[in-house]
């Protein structure tokens, strides 16, 4: 704690007990935003982890699959039967607000390219020169196309949120552990020094009051 610099005055004391109400009441609104923030940041850590798993898993074996197509396909072939996407797919990107944080919200739209009664074909090929492994890679990919984003989504939030979460830290703690008990301390020095100077004021009365009543005195004699 350190006392701060100013002229020990009934308005500065004034003034600093209304700073001291407002430190603490931006300390509280601080601190519950904090806890939170804290919440939500371990729920989505907790489902970021749970998606990632998944996430790489699938992932792993769309790449398996297409090892396997790579080896029993010849090279040509393979980047023919890939060169022509089959559906256009946009990401719309947006903000949300969470706890005065702007954190992105992430959608993807598909549209087929090519037939369209074939709703849920997304094969860019035909059967005839492709193997299974091949639609198994491709399925595979375009599977865990919507969990990739929503991961991507989730990680930035979380980088957000603990960048975030960090600035609230040192707000609260500077707040709890600096302004308050130095505007307390200086709100006490205030006092005390009132108070002194109070006593000091009644002493010089008392004084001036005895040195009238013995001049008094002495005139009636």
């Amino acid at each position: 704690m350190a006392k701060l610099q100013v002229t020990p005055t009934r308005m500065n004391l004034t003034e600093l007990k209304a700073q001291l109400v407002k430190s603490k009441r931006g300390h509280k609104l601080l601190k519950d935003k904090q806890d939170e923030l804290m919440r939500r940041f371990i729920d989505l850590i907790s489902e970021n982890r749970r998606l990632r798993k998944e996430v790489e898993q699938e992932m792993g074996s769309a790449f398996a699959a297409f090892l396997v197509a790579s080896v029993v396909t010849t090279p040509k072939m393979l980047a023919e039967a890939v060169s022509f996407p089959k559906a256009d797919v946009q990401l719309d990107i947006s903000s949300e607000n969470v706890m005065s944080v702007m954190v992105p919200k992430m959608e993807i739209s598909k549209s087929d390219l090519g037939n369209q009664d074939a709703e849920h074909d997304v094969y860019p090929y035909g059967y005839t020169f492709t193997s299974a492994e091949l639609d198994k890679a491709v399925d595979g990919l375009d599977k865990v196309l919507d969990k990739l984003i929503r991961l991507a989504e989730i990680e930035k939030t979380c980088q957000l949120l603990a960048d975030e979460l960090e600035k609230s830290r040192r707000r609260v703690n500077a707040l709890e552990y600096r302004m308050i008990p130095d505007l307390e301390e200086t709100i006490r020095f205030i006092m005390l020094r009132l108070d002194e100077n109070e006593r000091a004021t009644i002493t010089r009365l008392m004084k001036v009051k005895d040195i009238i009543s013995k001049a008094e005195e002495a005139q009636s004699e």
